[in-house]
Order: structure tokens, then C-alpha cells, then sequence
């Protein structure tokens, strides 16, 4: 047996004797071979993803400990350092910051840290990222849900939302006047391409858009942003 297959040993022991204290669970993921594992924990209390049981698949490479291993969801989640559809995870101590003294147990207690402490500006995932970052409500009450329905979590009532607000990004006041009736969240969508918000509002004047619609079919959009390029007279 190689010291990379004792070490792995070694660890899967030390996992199955602290488990209970820990909260940290992981197993071969086919008998008689060190190459995949799975790990397991549940969710962490206060945060939307409590009681939830999340699997996370385990790669381990030919060098390790020296490479760390490769690691993703298979239970679906909502977090912006977790793809929503590949379950692949963003955080550092199982990139650049891996050292061959952690662990298997050090790094799913890092993951599991993750569901906490979210990291928005680094994220995996762009679209769940910016919902945290916007509207931290929603986010937690998304992530929630997935939670329930993917990882069986239990339906909390009272979310504690507190944590996630400290993440939003700070919002500048823009007087309602100025979008003329139309919704925020259909001139946010050409604003956020960077430009001028009384510009857009125009653009949407000049093509006689009416001012009850949130989103615009895809010929719509290409009219007002080629418009807004200076494309069209």
C-alpha cells in the first residue's frame, strides 16, 4: 500500500471515529477503491440551508495530499460559490490555498463553512451571486427552498436574513421620476449594460414601449440597445 493510500486510510479512520463530533461524514464511494469518496454533513443551524443533508463528491488525485481533491456538490443548492447546475465549488482552500496538511476533514468543514460565510464578490455562480447581492431576502428564501426540496431540509418559518443583508451591495436612491412610469426592473436590465439611465428611458419613449412590460421580447431588446449604440438614427 502507497503512503498516499495510508494517508487516505488513515483519514476515513479518524473520520468514522469523530464523526459525531464533527458532523463531518465521508466514505469510499466503491469498495476497493481510494480514488472517490463521498462526504456528507447537514446544513448549519441559522442559515437557510439548516438540517439540510448535503453529498458532496470527492476526487482524489494521484499526489495526494500534495493536490488537493477535487471537490462538488451533488446535492443541488442555491449559494453564489456553487454552481446551480454542476455543483462545482469556488473557495480557495481547495485551489491555491491547499496545503498538504489539511485533510479531507479540514476541507468538507470548509465547505461546510461556506454555507455561513457566502462570498459573493468571488462567486461560482454570476446569477445567484447577484441575487444575494440585490436582494439578500430573496436569496435566503431561494436557497431555502432548495434546501427543502433537494437536501430535505425542514421548512423554517422565521429565516434570520441578518447576515446576508451585510452582504448586499449598497443601493444609491434614483428618483422615481425619472423612469416616467415605465419599471425599475426593465430599464435596471439596459442600465446594468452601463448606460445612462435617462437615456434608456428615452430609447423606450422613441419605440413607444409600454410602460406595464418588465421584460421585452428579444427583437424589442436588439431595437432599444442598438438604438442606445448610436446604430440606429
Amino acid at each position: 500500500m502507497s503512503s498516499r493510500d495510508r494517508r487516505i486510510m488513515k483519514e476515513l479512520q479518524d473520520l468514522t471515529e469523530d464523526k459525531d463530533t464533527s458532523g463531518i461524514h465521508a466514505a469510499l464511494e466503491q469498495e476497493g477503491s481510494l480514488s472517490a469518496l463521498k462526504g456528507w454533513f447537514f446544513g448549519p443551524g441559522n442559515t437557510p440551508y439548516a438540517g439540510g443533508k448535503f453529498v458532496i463528491h470527492i476526487q482524489l488525485p494521484n499526489d495526494y495530499p500534495f493536490k488537493p481533491p477535487k471537490m462538488k456538490f451533488e446535492t443541488r443548492i442555491w449559494h453564489p460559490n456553487v454552481s446551480s447546475q454542476t455543483g462545482v465549488i469556488c473557495l480557495d482552500t481547495l485551489n491555491k490555498n491547499w496545503s498538504p496538511v489539511q485533510t479531507i476533514k479540514t476541507a468538507l468543514l470548509s465547505v461546510r463553512m461556506l454555507l455561513e460565510n457566502p462570498n459573493p464578490s468571488d462567486p461560482q455562480d454570476g446569477e445567484v451571486a447577484r441575487m444575494l447581492l440585490d436582494d439578500p431576502d430573496s436569496f435566503v428564501q431561494m436557497a431555502h427552498e432548495w434546501s427543502v426540496r433537494h437536501a430535505g431540509a425542514p421548512r423554517q418559518r422565521n429565516l434570520d436574513v441578518t447576515r446576508f443583508r451585510s452582504l448586499a451591495r449598497p443601493t444609491t436612491a434614483v428618483d422615481a421620476s425619472r423612469y416616467h412610469g415605465y419599471k425599475p426592473v426593465l430599464v435596471e436590465q439596459f442600465t446594468a449594460m452601463g448606460f445612462d439611465l435617462d437615456n434608456v428611458v428615452a430609447t423606450l419613449e422613441f419605440f413607444r414601449i409600454d410602460k406595464f412590460h418588465e421584460n421585452l421580447p428579444p427583437s424589442r431588446m436588439s431595437d432599444v440597445t442598438t438604438r442606445l449604440l448610436g446604430e440606429q438614427p
